[in-house]
């Protein structure tokens, strides 16, 4: 009888799939544009962007199945890319720049309980400047694990926005893309 609850029990559990959760493809932020443009004049390139930790393309929501970027980037890539298309809006992005940032990501993780994304960058400078910022981003979460890890997923975006939002409207920000 025992056995045949285990053969029940490992059957069942193969068979349950987990849910996958997509991260939204960035989408630019207004603001964030608007403080780029101040920089009129300014062009800068976008380098390499690692992790401090090991890369990651997706984290695990409570057991109920992972939270995973666009394409299979990595968080690191997906930051980058989010960074890039921000600069290209704002008219500041060059492949050919005089000026190169580059990044770490120091740390990536979130809650889905108590509903933060917590993200830790550090971007450096051609120039040898660099700046460190943290971003922890509240979000309504849920206690059905399917409903909090898809808001968790759909909260990264916005996360990634307002981790943007700080590196451009730091004061050192403007130190960071000055040419040496």
């Amino acid at each position: 009888m025992l056995k045949k609850i285990c053969v029940v029990a490992v059957v069942a559990l193969t068979m349950s799939g987990c849910s996958t959760y997509s991260v939204d493809r960035y989408a630019v932020s207004v603001d964030n544009i608007t403080t780029l443009k101040q920089a009129k004049g300014s062009k800068l390139q976008i380098g390499e962007f690692n992790s401090a930790e090991k890369s990651q393309t997706s984290i695990m929501c409570r057991g109920v199945g992972p939270i995973k970027t666009p394409d299979g980037q990595t968080f690191e890539g997906f930051i980058r890319k989010a960074f890039v298309d921000e600069l290209k809006m704002a008219d500041l992005y060059a492949a050919e720049a005089p000026v190169t940032l580059t990044g770490t990501l120091d740390s990536i993780d979130f809650s889905s309980a108590s509903g933060k994304w917590n993200i830790a960058v550090t971007i450096n400078s051609s120039n040898g400047q660099s700046l460190s910022v943290v971003e922890n981003y509240e979000f309504t979460s849920s206690f059905y694990g399917e409903t909090a890890c898809n808001q968790t997923a759909q909260a990264l975006m916005p996360a990634v926005q307002n981790l943007i939002g700080k590196i451009v409207q730091s004061n050192k920000f403007l130190t960071l893309i000055k040419s040496a």
